[in-house]
Parts: structure tokens; sequence; C-alpha cells
């Protein structure tokens, strides 16, 4: 059943677990991830990155994953991620996503307030859930490399910043990358705290591929209420397949053999990530 973002998310921080969002650039792993999500019982997000919101093939795929989240026995919303242009915004969200990643954070202060209000004037419709995303997360949401964090949230600007843009949920750059880590990651529990207890929105966690189960484990306690993952949900149907192929060529390139293993994949990958988040894991 399709449910509003923010809505699914703060059911979930309700209960002591977060929310996982999976970048989705293809049918196939959107049918996965739900497919996991109705066996454990809990919602899901379908992220759409900016890319593939950009074409019209892109935007075929969100009425498909409209149609998918519809007919879904668990709750489930779609996203555009990281969308900067207010024209693909809208293209996206007329399309059928439910929310919004309105991304400034590579603007000024002001500048990124001013483009997530710019995005909720020009969307008009107030069931679009916006998230902003304030600080600079290193790295690219589409590709791997491996990198440091970069410029941390500062939480002094938190409450301004929420209050005037509007935003109903919130990215923190804490520690966390897009892409592979260079090193061991080190999250900044001290200014989550810090910056939960100015806000009533609910955080968001970006750069989740590579942290350890115990962070991830430890998140919705502090605050944390969604959880995006895109670089090792990604790098491991690749694997997957670098591995097969071959090996279905001897009996006949079974393709049909290669996309159950393609959902297998990503079906373990979202069950292993919804049981983190919720605790499950632990007992």
């Amino acid at each position: 059943m399709r449910t509003q973002l923010d809505v699914l998310v703060r059911t979930a921080l309700a209960r002591g677990a977060a929310v996982p969002a999976f970048t989705c650039y293809d049918f196939t792993t959107a049918l996965a991830v739900v497919e996991a999500a109705e066996h454990i019982g809990a919602g899901v997000i379908l992220l759409v990155a900016p890319k593939t919101a950009a074409s019209p093939v892109g935007l075929r795929l969100i009425r498909a994953l409209r149609g998918l989240a519809d007919a879904a026995a668990v709750p489930v919303s779609i996203q555009l991620d990281h969308a900067s242009d207010i024209t693909a915004i809208l293209a996206g969200v007329a399309a059928g996503a439910d929310a919004v990643l309105v991304d400034g954070s590579a603007l000024t202060y002001e500048e990124n307030i001013q483009l997530v209000r710019a995005a909720r004037d020009a969307i008009g419709d107030p069931g679009i859930v916006l998230e902003a995303e304030l600080g600079g997360l290193a790295g690219d949401e589409d590709r791997a490399f491996a990198l440091n964090a970069s410029g941390l949230t500062d939480p002094g600007q938190v409450a301004d910043f929420v209050a005037r843009s509007g935003a109903q949920l919130l990215a923190v750059a804490i520690g966390n990358v897009h892409g592979r880590y260079a090193g061991e990651p080190r999250i900044r529990w001290d200014v989550l705290a810090d910056i939960t207890s100015r806000t009533k929105v609910p955080v968001v966690l970006h750069g989740a591929s590579g942290l350890a189960a115990q962070d991830l484990a430890q998140a919705p306690a502090s605050g944390v209420g969604k959880v995006n993952f895109n670089t090792e949900l990604r790098t491991g149907v690749l694997s997957m397949l670098q591995m097969q192929i071959l090996a279905h060529r001897e009996d006949g390139e079974n393709l049909l053999g290669i996309l159950d293993l393609w959902r297998e994949t990503v079906r373990a990958f979202t069950t292993a990530s919804l049981e983190t988040l919720s605790g499950r894991a632990n007992h």
C-alpha cells in the first residue's frame, strides 16, 4: 500500500525502528525489495536516482513503481532522490513520486533554504513530502569511490533551517559519505544527538553502505528514522552477475535464472537491512 513517507518514518520511529530506502535503477530490483519487505512485514522506501528521473524512461519507471507500491501488502513510499532541478522535480511528482529529497547541500545556506521552499511552492500539493540535506556529504550517490567524510552538519543551524525551509525530514552529515568509505567510518553520535535535540523532524542517514551493523542498529534509538542504501546493494548485484553470466552460458544463456539470482541477491540484502534497522538481527 502506498504510504506518505513521513508517516511511514514516524510510525517506524515510534516502535524503535528506522525505514530503509533502496535506490532502484530498475523494476527487477524494486520487485525484490518489496517482496522482502512483505515477507518481513515492514515498510520500505523505493528511491529513484536523479539521473534516472531525468529521462522519459525513468519517468516510466516511476509510474511502474507507483503501481507496485499501490499493490504491495506493506507500506511503500516512492522518493525522488537528490533532486535540485525544479522542472525535474515536478516531472517526477507528476509521474508518481510521493516524496522528494530537494538537495541544495552544494549551495549556500540561504540558497539551500530557498531551493526547498521553491520546490514546495512549485509542487503545491502538501501531501508530497520534502526531505532536505544540511551539511556536506562527500561523494556521488550513483558511484562507489572510496571517500573520507567531509563537512559535518552544524547543529546550530538545524532549528532555523527546518523552520524556514519547511523540510519534513532532514538528511545530515555526521561522518557518513556517499559511496565507499576510505578506512573505517567514524559516525559522530555526539553531533547526531545535538542535532536531534534541536528538531522534531525525523533525521535521515545517507551513505549507509559500509557502516557496521551495530552502527545501523543504534541509529533508530539516536533519532534516525530513514536510512539510505545504494552502493552495497548495487555492487552486490554486479558481483553476482560477474560470477554467474559465464556459468549460465552453459545452460543456454538462461536469463530467467540470472534474474532469479538478481532478485535473490536483492531480497537477501533488503531482509538483512530491515532486520538490522528493526533490532531483529540482535534477537
